[in-house]
């Protein structure tokens, strides 16, 4: 370590210990929304999807500052009920915050208190901070949590500090102390009934700004070299804008379903273009898992919340050309228009076009206009009007709340009583936040495309094509490049109107759709003209970075002038889903409209048996190529479950079913072997599991509220390590990896090498 130099200080060596003046907090992110039965209890095995990271002056302020970095409506060390009444967003009222809030308004009674702070939760932070306003003494808390009473004594400090905001005069001095714990302009406003531009305005006007210190690990002790900062609210500023030309990348936060690391991969993309023109590159950004937070990959580095404060403060002091919001996914983008209207220059795509893109009426409007099919749709205020509208469409339907992230409480509902236990269970309706009820294409064909514009000119990135139906959230399905049963007449159709919209749109940079084929028919289902989680995969699957491509082109090239082309591969790739199923005790693995995957590989082959194979095995999945299956299917895929038997049984697989589906595979003239449900006694099918009888489970669930037999089954081959299906078309594509791998051998190439042939 004595002989490697410090890359911050270039003069002290790696054996350099450490001095740092500031605090670093890092905070878990957790999703226990998106699991029905899991219980929000953290113990020794890991369940958080990602994390936020703050750096400040005091452990306070990097507190505060982590807090508003999670992405869950808070602005900081808040009061669950207030944050929740104040947020827009309905499903964070539903989902992030307990229901003992809503239950009891006026706080939660002292000894249910206790309890809570004594539960290690995804939200004791928040309930220690209610104890300590109910009068619990800081000992006492400390003693019940098992943490430590310093940490008890800062947060106590925090709601002191809450208190004199709340009763004292905003004055200067309680302004600028506010600020040095790290109170956003967002939480002052809410403390004192004001909107958070009237704290911003008095904050401006009395000179209380942020100032941006160094990252430099020796206390400013030597020099540092790494232009990687924090904000803090002090006199002196260790950061001096430079006089180049500078593009601003907004990152994505912390990883959470629905908004991984496919942005960041983007993010980075994006700064090695700009910096490939000439560009100085700012990252802005508060997850410490990423390569954007990394302090070689931008020439500057801020490490500060995704919030419209902290990303306005940036902006005012370093004066960019323009902001890129494209790369970062939803958390950059919910900034467009309070930026623009702030006077920011945003790069790519404008916000009205995002707009029109995400705004049913008006993306209804658009469509029509250009004569490309949707599915039939509407949205309801009551239960009344769900149930006219979804009769008027035809059962079954897909439903969801209005204000839903990554397919957030989705659901296929298929009669009216479904609907009527939907919207009692799952949803809050109102005029400001409808039910939206779309008619659900059972059995289509579900098609994800990326294309590139520079505004005139578009080009088609990829077309990938789903393995799972429709009804599975994109994110959780398995999807082709390049298709592998579309004609070249319905890929030729999903081509116009990919142009026509994006051209309409005026899409500068990336865009995702997804389009339904049923019955000769191709349905657009939504746009977003925006990077999207797919990018990374078709960058790898076509060779081609798309990413750079898009910042170059936002950035005031032409894909002409880029020299770019559509590219086919002749490889087969295929994107398959990982799940953290095993982490949550009672989970049930059944996949629907909403999305539950954490990550995603990827397999690649010349063949599409191999390229499956692959990429199930990259999931950690294990492929025996002998032994037993257990098929049990609903009535309505007893015909199409034959064929996959027939195949399975002459590659030399025993197949064990439930009576039903045994009856219909007997009728085909498969051989099966019949086993006991759960239900009809013992020995059954789940004890053939635990006795590692069974090397496949296939078995198609009757919807989301599936039978305990089902549910048995599927939990113990988890707990088991089985590969389990619950679709056909999963099951076709496993019989043909098992056929390629038993009859085939599997290759290995480098990317370089498919590219090259």
């Amino acid at each position: 370590l004595d002989e490697i130099p410090n890359d911050i200080t270039k003069k002290t060596p790696a054996s350099f210990e450490p001095t740092i003046d500031y605090v670093v907090t890092k905070i878990p992110r957790f999703n226990f929304e998106k699991f029905a039965n899991a219980e929000p209890i953290l113990g020794t095995q890991m369940k958080s999807v990602g994390e936020a990271m703050a750096i400040g002056r005091t452990f306070k302020e990097s507190l505060q500052k982590a807090l508003r970095s999670l992405e869950i409506g808070i602005n900081g060390l808040e009061d669950p009920l207030k944050a929740a009444k104040n947020n827009k967003n309905k499903e964070i009222q539903l989902s992030i915050y307990s229901k003992d809030y809503f239950e009891k308004p006026n706080d939660l009674d002292l000894e249910m208190l206790k309890k809570k702070v004594s539960i290690p939760s995804d939200k004791r932070i928040l309930y220690i901070k209610s104890a300590i306003k109910a009068g619990i003494s800081s000992e006492e808390i400390s003693k019940l949590s098992g943490i430590n009473l310093w940490f008890i004594d800062n947060i106590a400090q925090i709601v002191e500090m809450e208190k004199k905001i709340i009763e004292e005069p905003l004055t200067k001095e309680n302004l600028l102390a506010a600020k040095k714990f790290g109170f956003s302009d967002a939480q002052i406003a809410s403390l004192k009934g004001l909107d958070e531009a009237d704290v911003r305005n008095e904050r401006v006007k009395n000179s209380i700004l942020p100032v941006y210190k160094t990252v430099d690990t020796c206390a400013a002790e030597f020099e540092s070299y790494t232009p990687y900062y924090y904000s803090t609210y002090e006199k002196e500023d260790e950061v001096l804008p430079s006089s180049r030309q500078k593009i601003m990348i907004l990152g994505g936060g912390p990883n959470r379903i629905g908004q991984g690391i496919e942005f960041d991969y983007c993010c980075v993309h994006a700064s090695y273009a700009l910096s490939e023109e000439g560009f100085e590159t700012i990252m802005v950004n508060c997850n410490p898992e990423t390569v954007s937070t990394d302090y070689d990959t931008s020439d500057r580095l801020y490490f500060e919340p995704m919030t419209y404060e902290d990303v306005m403060n940036i902006i005012e002091k370093e004066k960019p050309l323009g902001v890129i919001l494209q790369f970062g996914g939803q958390t950059p983008l919910k900034l467009a228009l309070p930026l623009k209207n702030s006077g920011v220059k945003i790069l790519g795509t404008s916000p009205d076009s995002i707009d029109i893109a995400e705004d049913r009426k008006k993306f209804d409007k658009l469509l029509s206009k250009l004569g490309i099919p949707r599915p039939k749709n509407g949205s309801a205020m009551t239960l009344e009007e769900a149930l006219f509208i979804a009769d008027k469409i035809g059962y079954p339907v897909l439903v969801r709340p209005s204000y839903v992230l990554g397919g957030r409480a989705m659901q296929i509902v298929y009669s009216p009583e479904m609907l009527k236990d939907y919207m009692k269970k799952n949803v809050e309706v109102s005029m400001e936040h409808p039910v939206l009820i779309d008619q659900f294409l059972e059995d289509a064909v579900e098609i994800d495309v990326d294309c590139i514009s520079d505004g005139k000119e578009v080009l088609i990135a990829a077309i990938m094509e789903h393995i799972e139906e429709a009804g599975i959230h994109s994110g959780d399905s398995a999807c082709v490049i390049p298709p592998f049963s579309l004609g070249d007449d319905v890929i030729q159709k999903i081509r116009e109107y990919t142009e026509m919209l994006a051209k309409k749109l005026k899409v500068v940079g990336l865009m995702n759709l997804q389009f339904a084929y049923k019955n000769d028919c191709i349905f657009i289902l939504e746009a977003n003209p925006r990077a999207s989680r797919t990018v990374p995969f078709v960058s790898k699957a076509t060779g081609i970075p798309w990413a750079k491509i898009a910042a170059k082109i936002m950035a005031g090239k032409t894909i002409k002038q880029l020299g770019v082309a559509e590219k086919i591969p002749k490889h087969i790739s295929i994107k398959e889903s990982v799940f953290p199923f095993i982490k949550f005790k009672n989970q049930d693995v059944v996949l629907g409209p909403e999305m539950r995957s954490t990550g995603e590989v990827m397999g690649i082959s010349n063949d599409f048996g191999q390229a499956f194979a692959k990429s199930q095995i990259a999931a950690g999945e294990k492929l025996p190529t002998n032994g037993t299956v257990f098929i049990s299917v609903k009535n309505k895929d007893k015909r199409a479950i034959a064929p996959i038997a027939k195949n399975f049984h002459l590659l030399g697989f025993d197949i064990v079913a439930t009576e039903g589906t045994a009856n219909a595979l007997a009728r085909s003239g498969i051989p099966v072997r019949r086993v006991n449900k759960v239900s009809e006694g013992r020995p059954n099918i789940v004890d053939e599991i635990k006795s590692s009888k069974i090397q496949y489970v296939i078995n198609t669930p009757l919807g989301r509220d599936a039978r305990e037999d089902d549910f048995l089954i599927r939990r113990e081959a988890l707990m088991k390590n089985i590969l389990i299906v619950t679709t056909i078309s999963a099951a076709s594509a496993l019989v043909g990896a098992i056929e390629s791998l038993k009859k085939k051998e599997m290759t290995v190439k480098s990317l370089q090498e498919y590219f090259s042939s």
